[in-house]
């Protein structure tokens, strides 16, 4: 078998890799690089790197502040003398789309199990989207003031102090789901955000994040 001298290997067609991208996706990338074919395909695939290099730290925020939360409502249960699982006691104020989350979450929590489903799996079946809710102004009066515990470091105990940068992120990572554009956001102060709610539940949690993190190394690479 002869291989080919890399001198001979053709550049990538960017018309065929652009078609099979769609012409509709990368229409903003050709706008911003003016129409050249090549710096826009450099633009969309540095996109893709930031897109995984935020899904790291976002995934761990997601887990960090999903058991700090769940440890407060449990908490809140223990307080009441109540020995049912916060997620299906009727007597937690939760909204009819809470309710809903968490039905689909035991539901998939339980596909192809047998008996009892351990509270972790249910716990880890609910969204980012079903903890950033938890944080809204309708349980204001309701469930933030046992959830505030969730966030020690932060500077008071104002619901906005926490929901604003965690509906920031929410929103932020569904663009990244939805494999949208991010690379025309304010990065550095998503980068930020994150930072800012882990320190609010532990500062030695942000601290280890941003040590791990990839961001800054892939911001510094914009083409």
């Amino acid at each position: 078998m002869h291989s080919t001298p890399p001198d001979s290997i053709e550049p990538p067609d960017d018309k065929a890799v652009i078609e099979l991208i769609s012409p509709d996706r990368l229409k903003p990338y050709l706008t911003a690089c003016t129409g050249d074919s090549t710096a826009a395909l450099a633009l969309y695939r540095w996109n893709s790197d930031l897109a995984a290099a935020f899904l790291e730290p976002l995934g761990r925020l997601e887990i960090m502040l999903r058991n700090a939360l769940d440890a407060r409502l449990v908490d809140r249960q223990q307080r009441r003398g109540h020995t049912t699982e916060w997620y299906i006691d009727r007597q937690v104020p939760l909204g009819g789309k809470a309710r809903s989350d968490i039905a689909q979450a035991q539901e998939r929590a339980e596909r192809g199990g047998t008996g009892t489903t351990p509270r972790g799996k249910v716990i880890a079946e609910l969204s980012f989207g079903f903890w950033r809710f938890l944080l809204a102004r309708q349980y204001k009066t309701s469930l933030w003031p046992d959830l505030a515990g969730a966030f020690p470091h932060a500077p008071n105990r104002a619901l906005i102090t926490v929901e604003n940068p965690v509906k920031r992120l929410h929103q932020f990572r569904n663009r990244i789901a939805h494999h949208e554009g991010i690379w025309h956001l304010p990065l550095k102060a998503c980068r930020d955000d994150i930072q800012t709610v882990l320190a609010f539940i532990e500062p030695a949690a942000a601290t280890w994040v941003a040590d791990g993190s990839r961001i800054n190394d892939v911001l510094a690479r914009r083409p």
